[in-house]
């Protein structure tokens, strides 16, 4: 038993501290911490000063769920680990989607427009995995038969030979029998300038030949390049969505999804960076996100402070 007590103690020393440390972080007092555990204040009081009572069992249990700690049949502290949702659905994400669908469905042609970061791609590659659907990746080196070469693989054709008209032909024909497909032409802007409009004409022809649904998606400049380069582009464009960015409501959700412990000062500087007109973005908020992770070492029961925030911020370059 003597043992048995010894342990006893050091786990709750531990449990302790990690409590002691979330009060602090939110700038409440004790009396505060057990009205929101609901439980009765002396009796946290009391555990919280280190008087360890072999009938307490209850408020560790309490004490280690509201901190988001688990607590095994030893009373050992397990940090819990931290996991980012593969999949958030922000009103961005959920619109790209949507067009995505209607295109995929009614056979359409659609345009998503974004700034880069605003996490368009990561939702395109999600949509990407879908069945009878072929995600395409654009660059500035690509030429038409780079374009056609890309296409080719993404279907499961094997590299075509003869002319272009030939290639888009054999690629036409494969929609054509595999109805219900959707091509999705990521960085389309990169295909597309004053004197380049010839790789975007060979993907108005495969809408056209094939009318199989695809979408176009790209930074700001792709739509006002369409409009003025290939109106015979434009005009086909039936489903569109311009990225707005995440809101504040979008990135408290997000935070509670975590099951971290951010003071309330964290999650307005948070949101502050997020929601920044000329320097938020989703990607940006991702990788303050993880480099948070990283400094509390994937323990879901050390408080996220500003100081934490700060350091994050520093290992990036902004």
């Amino acid at each position: 038993m003597e043992v048995a007590t010894i342990y006893q103690k050091n786990n709750d020393q531990e449990l302790i501290q990690k409590a002691n440390e979330y009060i602090k972080a939110r700038g409440m007092n004790k009396e505060e911490f057990a009205k929101e555990i609901n439980y009765s204040r002396p009796a946290v009081s009391q555990f919280l000063n280190g008087k360890y009572e072999s009938k307490s069992g209850d408020i560790r249990e309490r004490i280690a769920n509201h901190l988001n700690i688990s607590l095994d049949n030893s009373l050992n502290l397990k940090p819990v680990e931290i996991k980012k949702p593969v999949f958030f659905e922000s009103l961005d994400a959920a619109n790209i989607i949507g067009v995505c669908n209607s295109c995929q469905k009614y056979g359409g042609l659609g345009a998503i427009i974004g700034k880069s970061g605003f996490g368009k791609t990561f939702t395109l590659e999600y949509y990407g995995k879908l069945p009878k659907v072929a995600y395409v990746v654009c660059n500035d080196a690509m030429n038409s038969k780079d374009l056609l070469a890309t296409i080719e693989r993404s279907i499961g054709l094997p590299i075509g030979t003869g002319t272009n008209s030939m290639r888009a032909n054999k690629i036409c024909e494969f929609f054509d029998i595999n109805r219900g497909y959707l091509l999705i032409i990521d960085e389309a802007d990169k295909l597309l300038g004053k004197y380049t409009q010839k790789k975007m004409e060979i993907l108005r022809g495969i809408f056209d030949g094939a009318k199989v649904g695809m979408i176009v998606a790209g930074e700001e400049q792709l739509e006002s390049m369409i409009k003025s380069y290939i109106p015979r582009f434009a005009n086909r464009i039936e489903f569109y969505y311009k990225l707005k960015g995440l809101t504040a409501d979008e990135i408290r959700k997000y935070l509670g999804s975590l099951g971290l412990q951010f003071a309330e000062e964290v999650i307005q500087e948070i949101i502050r960076r997020g929601t920044n007109i000329r320097t938020g973005c989703f990607r940006l908020f991702d990788r303050t996100l993880n480099n948070i992770l990283r400094i509390l070492d994937g323990d879901a029961s050390k408080p996220v402070t500003l100081q934490a925030l700060d350091k994050a911020s520093e290992m990036m370059m902004l």
